[in-house]
């Protein structure tokens, strides 16, 4: 947990609560803070299975799961393919649209970049956010052309690649996926119409509808498209599939997180708990994902 992203405050918040989850389970767990000594660490406290709680670049990424995959301990969660496609926005959709399934219209603006215009085939409004960020660290919703400049600069702080995408108007879907099971669907009603990072981590600023409103025919299409984008990306264990679904009821695909949180406030343990598993039962279901990987390192290492 924690680490030294954008997204480390959320991570320990997660971590914490995923270690004690393990406590109550009664399985010897340790919480380690990732930092430049984590390969010490892990043989320090002689790890023999690892949770993975880190979201954002250096955790969410592939970077922790090749570490991993070197020294030979199983983790839950994607592997490194899946993490490194998913946390990149662009990628990501060119795999999605590879599969056929639908994403926002959009382009990439590298920061050095000579002309930073909107690209051609958006109009107003648009969003603007950094390739490889999580929790929207970063992003701005563009509805004229004199915010154009600061958004883009901001994602370019987080990020030498910003992803432009036409707004979907409508309504703020998430599905979550466990290890290949489709959890309820869960609406998100934030306040002035934006999930930013202060309405998914402070208590009462949003709404949460779990199941979502929707109509049944939606609902089984977004449960269809949350497993297709799953399989696509190549993930394992948990993840979460972020949509946009238009008042008309069409679906887009936003991105796919890999390392949902696991806070108090977070997503994937309500879905999760209207499917009948408690937080620590969820917990543990995860950690399976880990418990499979091993036997699959076992079974290639004969």
């Amino acid at each position: 947990m924690g680490g030294q992203s954008s997204e480390r405050d959320v991570s320990l918040r997660t971590g914490h609560a995923v270690h004690q989850a393990l406590l109550r389970r009664g399985y010897d767990a340790v919480a380690i803070d990732v930092d430049e000594s984590i390969d010490i660490q892990l043989r320090e406290q002689k790890i023999e299975i690892v949770f993975v709680a880190l979201h954002g670049p250096g955790g969410e990424d592939g970077t922790i799961q090749g570490l991993l995959e070197t020294r030979g301990l199983p983790y839950t969660g994607s592997g490194v393919r899946a993490s490194a496609i998913a946390i990149h926005k662009d990628v990501t959709k060119t795999m999605l649209i590879a599969a056929g399934i639908p994403v926002p219209q959009g382009a990439v603006i590298k920061k050095e970049m000579r002309s930073q215009k909107l690209p051609r085939g958006l109009t107003w409004p648009v969003v603007v956010k950094p390739a490889s960020e999580g929790s929207t660290v970063g992003i701005t919703i563009v509805r004229r052309p004199s915010e154009w400049g600061d958004a883009v600069r901001r994602a370019h702080q987080h990020d030498d690649e910003a992803v432009v995408e036409a707004y979907i108007p409508g309504r703020e879907i998430t599905v979550a996926v466990l290890s290949g099971q489709v959890l309820p669907v869960i609406e998100i009603v934030a306040p002035g119409g934006f999930y930013d990072y202060a309405a998914k981590y402070q208590k009462g600023h949003t709404q949460y509808l779990c199941p979502a409103p929707v109509p049944a025919a939606v609902t089984t299409r977004l449960k269809a498209l949350a497993l297709d984008t799953y399989r696509a990306i190549g993930c394992e264990g948990a993840a979460r599939v972020d949509f946009r679904v238009t008042p008309r009821g069409k679906p887009f695909v936003l991105e796919i997180n890999t390392t949902p949180g696991m806070t108090e406030t977070s997503l994937l343990p309500m879905a999760a708990a209207q499917a009948g598993l408690d937080y620590d039962a969820l917990t543990e279901r995860i950690l399976e994902s880990a418990i499979h990987r091993a036997s699959t390192m076992k079974r290639a290492a004969r």
